[in-house]
């Protein structure tokens, strides 16, 4: 008789969308710095049951991915809060390792997860700078500080020097999802480290994700039907709106490097 009395529960709710990085003079990516605040005001409410994190991303940079991870784990611990995370369209590579702060992880059935690599692309120019005549200069002090030139020929000791530290950065990225994942992982079927990704329901099975569900699903099937999904949402100031919209060729280089990663993932 008394049930009307019940105080509903309430779960903070932040969104990461967007390749991870400073992306463009603006930063319009995903960056510790442009998060830090939002995170840490989600998980100072102090009548949240929990704090949902929605992601979107297809990855972007190892350390900023690290960063956010650490800090989201931190302000976990500092509050005693549980994190649930849930995939969008894409919760791949840096954006995957970010997703592992989550206790439990749920995706679509569609979305694209995984992913655990290191990539490193570029161009090399060499025959047509040939062609069209121009002579390369390059006065260096230290004598790998033109490593991996693309108007240069590459030179096998520079390739090892980068595998080298894409070595350390992936090993870096498998401890992340060992320690989340731990004993969830299914290492029988497939290699899990080798940079494939797969669907949500592929992903369930090889014990990347928790479960198959969206954002409120999830969370009223939790904590109940009149569950208060409280929304955290990073504003954009007027000037900084103005700024990021007057540059079109900056914005435009930025379209096209942010387009270039997330094709890798089909979108």
């Amino acid at each position: 008789m008394f049930s009307f009395l019940k105080k509903k529960k309430i779960v903070s709710h932040i969104k990461l969308n967007g390749v991870i990085g400073n992306a463009g003079k603006f930063k319009q990516g995903i960056d510790f710095a442009g998060q830090e605040e939002i995170i840490k005001k989600a998980f100072s409410l102090k009548k949240a049951a929990a704090v949902a994190i929605s992601i979107n991303s297809p990855g972007g940079s190892p350390v900023q991915s690290h960063l956010i991870y650490s800090f989201i784990r931190q302000q976990a611990k500092k509050s005693n809060k549980k994190v649930i995370f849930f995939a969008e369209d894409v919760a791949a590579s840096g954006g995957y390792l970010i997703s592992c702060a989550g206790d439990e992880i749920y995706a679509n059935s569609s979305s694209i997860i995984g992913s655990i690599g290191v990539i490193y692309s570029s161009f090399g120019f060499t025959q047509l700078i040939k062609k069209i005549g121009v002579e390369r200069r390059v006065h260096t002090a230290g004598k790998n500080k033109s490593t991996l030139d693309p108007f240069m020929e590459e030179k096998e000791e520079d390739i090892q020097r980068l595998k080298n530290i894409q070595l350390d950065l992936h090993q870096d990225f498998i401890n992340v999802v060992e320690k989340s994942r731990g004993a969830k992982l299914n290492k029988t079927e497939v290699e899990l480290f080798s940079g494939e990704f797969w669907s949500g329901t592929r992903a369930k099975k090889l014990g990347l994700i928790d479960g198959i569900g969206d954002a409120h699903e999830i969370l009223k099937e939790k904590y109940g039907e009149d569950v208060v999904i409280k929304k955290f949402e990073k504003t954009k100031g007027w000037l900084s709106q103005k700024l990021s919209s007057s540059n079109h060729i900056d914005q435009f280089a930025n379209i096209l490097d942010e387009r270039s990663i997330w094709q890798r993932y089909g979108f």
